[in-house]
């Protein structure tokens, strides 16, 4: 499959639709989670997913989305660390340093379309858009398989090990703070 993946702007609003479906990828969340916490699953789908046209419609756009044949097979939030202010509240997630970074805090992709390479070019290609916005450094949040079988919209450390991010913190050991260095000086 060839995969292009652009930023996702309010042009490509109806792709992101589609890849989500009617009710939001992950349980109506519509990537609201890390920028209002639990308050996405108290109200409904709905209002999630206006909230997120919000977002792309003002932008910068907040993330990647993939396509596949043409067709959208995946996404990946991203963005400066200060647009998702939910996760200052999450006691395992709070910064380790005061480092202006940027986050990769949601993967999703498609059923059908996982295990077939996608998430790793979604990250590649969050790589080169954190450095093309100054980034200093990419920080991602995933999950440890080896020791937490939780399935993850946050991506699964091998992949990120892979690409060179290295854990800078681990208050739990199933999921650590990873950080790829952007920016010479910033380590």
């Amino acid at each position: 499959m060839t995969l292009t993946i652009r930023p996702l702007t309010r042009e490509l609003w109806p792709e992101i639709e589609t890849l989500f479906g009617a009710n939001g990828a992950k349980s109506g969340c519509w990537c609201m989670y890390w920028r209002i916490g639990s308050l996405y699953r108290r109200r409904p789908p709905a209002d999630n997913r206006a909230a997120f046209q919000t977002v792309v419609n003002t932008g910068p756009p907040p993330g990647l989305i993939a396509f596949g044949d043409s067709r959208p097979v995946g996404w990946c939030q991203i963005g400066p660390r200060r647009q998702i202010p939910h996760i200052e509240q999450v006691w395992r997630l709070r910064p380790s340093d005061d480092m202006p970074v940027w986050s990769i805090s949601c993967l999703y992709i498609a059923k059908g379309q996982r295990r077939r390479g996608v998430a790793t070019r979604l990250i590649e290609a969050a790589i080169a858009f954190a450095r093309a916005g100054q980034a200093p450094a990419l920080e991602a949040y995933p999950i440890d398989r080896r020791l937490s079988p939780s399935s993850s919209s946050t991506g699964f450390v091998t992949t990120f090990e892979r690409l060179g991010f290295r854990p800078v913190a681990a208050p739990t050991t199933e999921r650590p703070i990873m950080r790829l260095i952007l920016q010479p000086g910033h380590d």
